[in-house]
């Protein structure tokens, strides 16, 4: 079994889906591929796979959730977690947003939805080598 994790927050199941469907079919088993529907539900995976010795790699989140927007949530997780790649892929996110997530969460990339599965996996690509 792996000890290296995507995790993918978004609060639409179907999102997170095609998501994992789309990581899994291009990149492999090499990556465990979890997801959490909010913010918080992000923290409690995060938490439970650095305590299970699993190296969170990067994180794919939305930005509109309930609860705690994408950037706050990603500036959080920087703040902790600093090497953690970190990409958010939003439909609605403000250039406000994004600039937050740029300066205080070192963002890796921001991409739109519908996102194109080609630059989806580009970017993770291109995150992990930063690593």
């Amino acid at each position: 079994m792996t000890n290296k994790a995507i995790l993918c927050v978004d609060d639409e199941t179907i999102v997170l889906e095609s998501l994992v469907e789309q990581l899994e079919k291009r990149l492999g088993e090499e990556y465990m591929y979890e997801t959490a529907e909010t913010a918080e539900e992000g923290f409690e995976v995060i938490e439970e796979l650095v305590d299970d010795n699993v190296d969170v790699l990067i994180i794919v989140s939305d930005w509109l959730m309930p609860g705690m927007k994408g950037d706050e949530f990603l500036i959080k997780v920087h703040a902790k977690y600093p090497d953690i790649v970190k990409v958010m892929l939003t439909g609605q996110a403000d250039n406000d947003a994004i600039k937050r997530a740029k300066d205080s969460a070192n963002l890796h990339a921001c991409m739109f939805k519908p996102w194109i599965e080609e630059e989806l996996i580009e970017t993770i690509k291109t995150g992990l080598q930063k690593l």
